[in-house]
């Protein structure tokens, strides 16, 4: 059996621009994304669910994949990929950020370890949160989710030279802006109290010195903060519930499927 170049080329393009939109997006969803998988396993399963996924694609555009044209569709696949990843990596960190500004309200800031996402160390409350996050994300079936979304946007954006485009982009720019704002708003009880609780310690130690109030202090801002934190752990899941609901139909607009 003979194959032409361009018939080779076509089965190429038919081939490597799924596989760069799947594959991508691997590099920044969240739990698959930290160093501890390794680059070959994401690789790998980019490579099966675009074999998967294939024989249900729309016809690929008559591009050549090495012109100048077809460089342009090559990164906007990867473009996409990413950016579905990344709707969801904002969504962690969101959690990341409100676990850190509760530590250091606490006084624990100190007490901290490296983060498998990011490879920087963060305080081990963050890292509580993003754990418990990430058990949640799997439970609910995030990934088979954003897989699923990403395997129907070759329907409603299929492989050709349009993709993302400046309202898009400024769309996810907008939308990072959560990360501090829903933060904020779920450490906010946690970190209102303790702050009381601080003032209140700063009145009585002004009004008697010599109980040594700040030796006193420390513990007790560590273990009610543990205590609300122990209240308030399923308020602030169901937070980050209702963010990936939120991300997932930010990805929806993005990959045109609402």
């Amino acid at each position: 059996m003979n194959f032409t170049e361009d018939e080779l080329l076509s089965y190429l393009a038919s081939f490597i621009w799924p596989f760069f939109r799947v594959s991508s997006m691997f590099v920044t969803i969240p739990v698959f994304s930290v160093k501890s998988v390794p680059a070959r396993l994401r690789v790998l399963a980019g490579l099966l669910i675009t074999l998967v996924v294939l024989p249900t694609l729309p016809p690929m555009p008559a591009i050549d994949v090495f012109s100048p044209q077809g460089w342009m569709v090559t990164l906007q696949q990867i473009a996409l990929g990413m950016s579905a990843g990344f709707i969801l990596q904002m969504v962690f960190s969101f959690m990341l950020f409100a676990g850190q500004t509760i530590a250091y309200s606490m006084g624990l800031g100190f007490a901290s370890l490296v983060d498998p996402a990011t490879g920087v160390q963060v305080p081990v409350i963050a890292q509580l949160f993003v754990i418990a996050s990430s058990l949640l994300f799997l439970t609910v079936d995030g990934h088979l989710l954003l897989i699923e979304m990403l395997a129907q946007s070759f329907h409603t954006l299929p492989v050709g030279m349009l993709g993302m485009d400046k309202a898009d982009l400024w769309r996810v720019i907008a939308w990072s802006s959560q990360i501090f704002a829903g933060g904020l708003l779920l450490a906010m009880p946690v970190m209102a109290t303790l702050l009381f609780v601080n003032i209140s310690f700063g009145v009585a130690s002004k009004a008697a010195p010599q109980l040594q109030i700040f030796g006193v202090g420390f513990p007790i801002t560590i273990l009610l903060g543990m205590v609300l934190i122990w209240i308030g752990f399923p308020t602030m899941l169901e937070g980050f519930t209702e963010m990936l609901h939120e991300s997932f139909a930010l990805i929806s607009q993005l990959l045109r499927l609402s």
